[in-house]
């Protein structure tokens, strides 16, 4: 029986052992462990990448966000549209700021939020909308954009899962008043730690996230306002600037492996892709922009099955992931709360009963996707012995 994990990162970083062991002693003999020429040149490079201005190293993925949305001076009272099935951090960071998270719900095809049902949310104290480009592919950025404009509102693009996906052309990231994204060692492009990027075209939004990063000092020991220390560090700037050349082709690697199973699961009993109308046991993930970089390859198994092909799965030593079981608006400490939103949002309680994450990880080698595939189509068959 062949072993498959959910995600590997040993021969990824492996591959570039000896540049980082060169990086780390670089850091080490140059005494500069705060901000530094590293950071900066780690950043430019982001920049340059994702088609933006200014790329601010960050401390994670949740302080991107956090971020962000202090130097919108979002705060007390003020609403936030928001996806209820994503990662707890996005609804998180609008509630330590004393704003108000408000539950929208998803596209059941693409998982990303469903602009329609945003709209019904909007209110008077509505802010900002802050869309999460799930499991590696884009939103609809041109929709979004005209959305935000029609209902004046900022957009802050939680890309923690899909730094380098596009929507006909354009990186997310790149639309909103930010982006924000992580790279915890998960990503797609991770790091040995925590770590995030903040972005922006905004000059004056750049100034600001920068001196609210440093405790909102500027010059040095005045403060302005209150910050905090959101810095990344320069050793973490180092080993994923190594890292950032290489990130189209772990990208390609991860569709490729996409497309694998797609090839391979085409036309098997009860599978099918997740389009509109499609039935099936097992509902695949499609790539609706054609430029999704699969951070996670995601079924839906449909007929109250999907704890049953978990444990199936893990009987053939295959690792899988539910990502997420309960959507945010049930979380214990929000449903108190009585946030708006939360009795509307029937694609994300069924999507919490039906996601199965498989792998998809750049270096899965052929015979382990293989057996993954075949797995898929015998639990589908009914072969489940």
């Amino acid at each position: 029986m062949i072993t498959v994990p959910l995600l590997d990162l040993g021969p990824q970083n492996r591959a570039l052992e000896a540049q980082f062991e060169t990086a780390f002693r670089d850091v080490l003999r140059s005494n500069q462990f705060i901000m530094g020429p590293r950071l900066e040149a780690f950043e430019k490079d982001c920049a340059a990448f994702l088609g933006v201005k200014h790329a601010l190293g960050v401390s994670s993925g949740t302080d991107a966000l956090l971020l962000a949305l202090m130097a919108l001076d979002i705060g007390e009272g003020d609403e936030v549209l928001l996806p209820s099935f994503t990662f707890f951090a996005t609804a998180g960071s609008v509630a330590r700021l004393g704003g108000v998270p408000v539950w929208v719900d998803v596209d059941p095809h693409h998982f990303n939020i469903d602009l329609v049902d945003a709209a019904r949310k909007v209110g008077p104290r509505t802010r900002a909308i802050m869309p999460v480009h799930l499991f590696g592919q884009s939103g609809d950025l041109g929709a979004l954009q005209a959305f935000a404009a029609a209902h004046r509102l900022r957009i802050v693009e939680d890309a923690a899962q899909s730094m380098g996906a596009r929507w006909q052309g354009r990186s997310t990231m790149s639309v909103g008043e930010f982006g924000a994204t992580s790279f915890f060692p998960s990503k797609n492009l991770g790091g040995m730690g925590d770590s995030g990027l903040v972005t922006t075209s905004d000059d004056a939004l750049a100034e600001r996230a920068r001196i609210l990063r440093v405790h909102g000092m500027q010059p040095k020991y005045y403060h302005r306002e209150v910050g905090a220390n959101f810095r990344m560090d320069p050793l973490q700037a180092a080993l994923l600037h190594l890292k950032l050349p290489h990130l189209p082709e772990y990208n390609c690697a991860r569709a490729g492996n996409a497309n694998f199973y797609h090839a391979a699961l085409k036309g098997k009993v009860g599978i099918a892709e997740n389009r509109p109308g499609a039935t099936g046991q097992l509902l695949l993930p499609v790539d609706f922009s054609g430029q999704g970089i699969w951070n996670q390859f995601t079924l839906r198994v449909t007929g109250g099955r999907r704890d049953a092909l978990k444990a199936f799965l893990t009987g053939r030593k295959i690792g899988c992931e539910i990502y997420y079981p309960i959507p945010l608006h049930r979380q214990e400490c929000f449903a108190a709360a009585g946030y708006r939103g939360g009795d509307s949002v029937p694609v994300s309680e069924l999507l919490s009963t039906e996601v199965l994450s498989i792998p998809v990880f750049p270096e899965l080698a052929a015979e382990q996707r293989q057996w993954v595939a075949d797995s898929l189509a015998d639990f589908a068959a009914g072969k489940t012995e």
